[in-house]
């Protein structure tokens, strides 16, 4: 089976068998997301995540029926392959988190691909879980905790959103708005790096548009998701400076 980006494990939480399980936040760590050099995102957090990293997008899983692959957005935290900048000693060292990351060791998923059911997974190979230190996920009689119930709120807000991004997306795509990006840079040491891979919408085709679609664009939000991604395609210099420093 393969997991998720981060996840090394995806294992269904059970009232019987986790009926000990506890979290603890304090050990909180990201040391499994020191080699990832992107992060999903949903569009609800293009407004924070604008200011400090690149989006771009990024076609996932496989074309079908003749049609692309699905696009999604990213939020570029490294320029090479293996390479996040902004985890130190498996803490985050950025403003804002991706909701993705901020998530972890805790996902949903589901369990039978025939069945749209989604059930709350944990990767149990986190070191914050034991049984002796933390927030207990379930009671003595095996139900959620108040910690465990503002868990699963979170996670299907973000299932909620993941929706809501992926309908956007597709919007932006039939378009025909996006192109590959290229984006290239010169490092302090003589380096020379060069950040491919991505798709970026083309300016050009966004100002060619139709007055009647740029009107819905305007309407539905997507005029300033496709504005905040242009902006924040000025933090890849940001981005050059930070792995200079490092």
């Amino acid at each position: 089976m393969k997991f998720p980006p981060m996840y090394r494990s995806m294992m269904p939480l059970d009232t019987v068998q986790h009926r000990d399980l506890r979290v603890d936040q304090g050990a909180a760590t990201l040391e499994n997301a020191a080699d990832l050099n992107a992060a999903f995102l949903n569009v609800v957090e293009f407004v924070d995540a604008c200011r400090e990293y690149p989006i771009v997008f990024v076609r996932t899983g496989e074309a079908k029926d003749g049609k692309p692959a699905p696009v999604a957005p990213l939020a570029v935290l490294g320029l090479t392959q293996g390479e996040n900048l902004f985890i130190k000693n498996g803490q985050w060292q950025g403003d804002y988190a991706p909701a993705y990351l901020r998530r972890y060791p805790f996902c949903m998923a589901r369990l039978d691909a025939q069945s749209d059911n989604l059930a709350v997974c944990v990767d149990d190979t986190w070191k914050g879980l034991s049984t002796t230190q933390g927030e207990r996920l379930f009671s003595e009689q095996g139900e959620a905790t108040e910690f465990a119930q503002n868990l699963v709120k979170f996670l299907e807000a973000f299932e909620t959103e993941s929706e809501r991004t992926q309908q956007a997306c597709n919007e932006i795509d039939a378009a025909g708005l996006l192109e590959e990006m290229r984006f290239e840079a010169q490092m302090s040491d003589g380096a020379k790096i060069e950040v491919t891979g991505f798709l970026a919408v083309n300016h050009e085709k966004l100002m060619a548009l139709a007055d009647d679609k740029v009107l819905a664009f305007h309407r539905n939000g997507l005029l300033a998701l496709m504005e905040m991604h242009r902006v924040s395609l000025g933090n890849m210099s940001r981005l050059v400076a930070k792995r200079n420093q490092a």
